[in-house]
């Protein structure tokens, strides 16, 4: 009998929280990831290898697909379409094969595109773009992998997308875009902002959230899984309180932004082969000021996400406990 539940990335930052939401509810777990396993049923391996991928499926009655590329940059861009492209064709043909029910991990950024306006505005999982609007290779990979999750539903896979915002809280090891840019806030490191629209899901939430939307999601639908909207001016007196270091007071012009970004990216970063500071894709979406409504999922699902300050002070605080923090 099928009773294992698969999660692909379960060694990563939303992935750990996901297990233990699984595990604390009785449910027999298994991670696939490229990290060490952890539990007994664990496989290490690549969402990429089809051998992997085979032997993870053996017995599972459901998945949750996490695992990619969640950078907003490489050195070498082909990676996000190997990784979040051909590795989601693998998990999906093989979870068809397997009979088993697909919860794919999404992202925000495949509702903001080159359409949407720079400036204030709203959107949900209702929202369409086609891959050549998307802002950047990750962007573009991430709505990618979700045409091969529908193109399999109509092949008869039982599927569910799930697009969570930007989670946050304690343990993100592999320090995602968001944790990064708030840790560069907190230790002085960002002089200036723009004046953008966060959306954090704090990530005990989200767990909860992928969770609902395996065991109430409707086949071939798409859910947001989003937090409080909340404007950069709001987010860094949090910041500022937490890390005892002043925060910034420039408001950095959009299109300056931009042009700091592009150099960054295309330039110093082509050259030296180091992360850019200013991911020309992030700046992009940050000019977006785009706020999301997770009203479905609260309506289909009953899943609302807790408040984001508590998960902010948990993670600041994990930070400082990791000694992440530079003296102020």
């Amino acid at each position: 009998m099928n009773d294992m539940t698969l999660v692909t990335g379960g060694a990563g930052f939303v992935g750990k929280h996901l297990v233990a939401a699984l595990r604390a509810q009785g449910e027999k777990t298994r991670s696939l990831d490229l990290a060490d396993a952890v539990h007994v049923d664990d496989i290490q391996g690549s969402i990429t290898d089809e051998s992997d991928v085979a032997r993870a499926m053996d017995g599972v009655s459901s998945i949750f697909h996490l695992a990619g590329n969640a950078q907003l940059w490489a050195p070498d861009s082909a990676v996000f379409d190997t990784v979040n492209r051909q590795g989601t064709a693998l998990v999906a043909a093989a979870a068809r094969a397997a009979g088993a029910r697909l919860v794919h991990c999404s992202s925000l950024t495949t509702l903001v595109g080159k359409k949407t306006p720079v400036g204030p505005s709203h959107t949900d999982e209702a929202t369409r773009f086609q891959p050549e609007d998307m802002l950047g290779p990750y962007p573009r990979s991430k709505l990618l992998a979700e045409q091969v999750i529908e193109n399999e539903v109509g092949n008869g896979l039982d599927a569910v997308i799930a697009l969570p915002t930007e989670p946050l809280g304690p343990g993100d090891d592999s320090l995602t875009p968001p944790t990064q840019m708030i840790l560069d806030f907190a230790n002085g490191k960002t002089p200036a902002f723009i004046d953008c629209i966060l959306n954090f899901v704090p990530v005990e939430s989200l767990a909860e959230g992928l969770i609902a939307v395996r065991d109430h999601g409707r086949r071939g639908e798409r859910y947001l899984l989003g937090g409080e909207n909340t404007a950069m001016s709001a987010l860094l007196p949090i910041i500022a309180d937490v890390s005892g270091r002043p925060a910034p007071k420039t408001k950095m012009p959009y299109w300056v932004a931009l042009m700091a970004g592009a150099v960054d990216t295309k330039i110093v970063s082509a050259i030296s082969g180091r992360s850019p500071k200013a991911p020309l894709t992030g700046v992009r979406l940050a000019g977006r000021q785009v706020s999301f409504s997770s009203e479905k999922a609260a309506r289909e699902l009953g899943w609302r996400a807790s408040p984001m300050e508590p998960a902010l002070r948990a993670m600041l605080d994990w930070a400082k406990e990791k000694q992440l923090f530079k003296p102020v």
